[in-house]
């Protein structure tokens, strides 16, 4: 980052500077979560196969949610290090830590575009496609399978723009793939009359666009840190630390794939196709709840990481504060809202009465204590902040693979209405984790800010 943006973390009004890296990163994942349900609302409309359609999309969900996770394993777990590098003033290492972190992104989404370019059918009947919806599937999963380069390289790389300071950069990123994707979206699904695989076509454009537009930037003389073939070679010296810090957000996306599986594949057996799609739409919903939570993260997170290299204590304790506190807001508003109104939600995505009923009732249940999980949120994101791998990964995997994937099929045991107890896995799992988040948090956090003191 530039001495003014170095200066702006190390002496900026910890609030101004907070509101000024979180507002443009919320909108971006805002924009973000827009580039993910525009596909999905303009799939719902198709006449006459819409509610299929949209069924058959969503099975798609999983295996685009291993895609990011594997973009969050290589980026979000080497930006936060390179902020810290910057912090204690070593910019080559910060360097190094980025062009590795290409390189793998490279390597990856070969081997991913292999797989589910060849493989998507099988899979996808794995992850919860019936014989009615399986063609919608591979319509949208084959060609989005050729974009994967695309996708990696934006998401992986934006977190290095936003690692610097760079928030409106990073925010334009998004928006400009976003913008596309909505106006490109009409045209290929319905002028051009292609469907499903329009919205397919649509997408991978728009992210081709952004991976363009974050390869432009990082060569330019605005960063500090820039692509440089001179630090590509893959060191695992410089890639593995970061990789272990990754692994944390890499288990929460790459689980979401795994816990869609695990509801869909049992919801299909108690609900049929109207249950599947119904979580489609729920999981649409909770996305909306949670990426402003992660853009907000986001935005504290060069701030966090930054004074935690440069040992400024009381940066990062007001920083951490102010992120808990405006998470926590969020959340609650956001779970008044679909508490007061689910329908309203549900009616985005499709207007079939019967899945509107069922869909409404779904969306209750699923997120009846998402008013906490700001709390989770910010804690965990904050041990990432810190570059505290472990106590991250456990967080990760005591929501995701401990709690939730287990109650799915637990719950059904000894609740009479199967599909709703699938529904109540959710919020059981989640108060469970986020109270044991907090107590975990508030001990390692001490002791963090205790080794900056001493």
């Amino acid at each position: 980052m530039n001495n003014n943006q170095s200066q702006a973390l190390a002496n900026a009004p910890v609030g101004r500077l907070l509101a000024k890296l979180a507002a443009p990163a919320i909108a971006a994942q805002i924009v973000n979560l827009l580039y993910n349900m525009v596909d999905r609302m303009y799939i719902g409309h198709i006449e006459g196969v819409g509610k299929l359609a949209l069924t058959g999309v969503g099975v798609c969900f999983p295996l685009i949610m291993i895609i990011s996770a594997f973009a969050a394993l290589v980026g979000m777990g080497a930006a936060p290090r390179a902020s810290i590098f910057m912090g204690k003033g070593d910019k080559t290492t910060a360097e190094k830590i980025m062009n590795n972190s290409f390189s793998l992104l490279l390597i990856i989404a070969a081997l991913l575009t292999v797989v589910f370019f060849f493989f998507a059918e099988p899979i996808l009947m794995k992850f919860g496609a019936s014989e009615n919806t399986i063609q919608y599937a591979l319509e949208y999963m084959e060609i989005y399978s050729l974009g994967t380069v695309f996708v990696l390289l934006t998401l992986g790389m934006n977190s290095f723009i936003s690692a610097q300071g760079f928030a409106k950069i990073s925010m334009l990123t998004v928006v400009i793939g976003a913008v596309c994707n909505i106006i490109l979206d009409p045209v290929f699904i319905f002028l051009l009359d292609m469907g499903v695989k329009g919205a397919a076509v649509a997408t991978i454009i728009s992210q081709f666009i952004s991976a363009v537009w974050i390869l432009h930037f990082l060569k330019g003389n605005r960063t500090e840190l820039k692509l440089n073939t001179a630090y590509m070679k893959p060191d695992p010296k410089i890639f593995m630390p970061s990789m272990a810090l990754g692994l944390s957000p890499f288990i929460m996306q790459a689980t979401e794939s795994l816990i869609s599986v695990c509801f869909n594949s049992s919801l299909l057996r108690y609900g049929g196709d109207i249950a599947v799609g119904s979580m489609t739409i729920l999981t649409s919903v909770m996305t909306f709840s949670i990426l402003p939570l992660q853009g907000l993260c986001q935005g504290a997170q060069p701030i966090i990481s930054y004074n935690y290299g440069a040992k400024a204590a009381d940066r990062v304790k007001k920083a951490f504060r102010l992120t808990l506190i405006s998470c926590l807001v969020y959340s609650f508003a956001m779970w008044a809202l679909v508490m007061m109104s689910p329908d309203s939600f549900i009616k985005l995505f499709n207007n079939d009465a019967e899945l509107v009923t069922f869909a409404s009732h779904a969306l209750r249940i699923y997120m009846a204590v998402n008013c906490v999980f700001g709390a989770q949120i910010a804690c965990q994101q904050t041990f990432i902040s810190l570059g505290n791998a472990k106590c991250s990964l456990f967080l990760a995997l005591l929501r995701k693979i401990i709690l939730l994937i287990p109650l799915i099929y637990i719950l059904p045991m000894f609740i009479a209405d199967k599909t709703t107890a699938v529904f109540l896995a959710e919020p059981v799992a989640d108060i469970i984790a986020v109270s044991c988040t907090v107590l975990l948090f508030t001990k390692e956090f001490k002791k963090a800010i205790k080794t900056l003191n001493s």
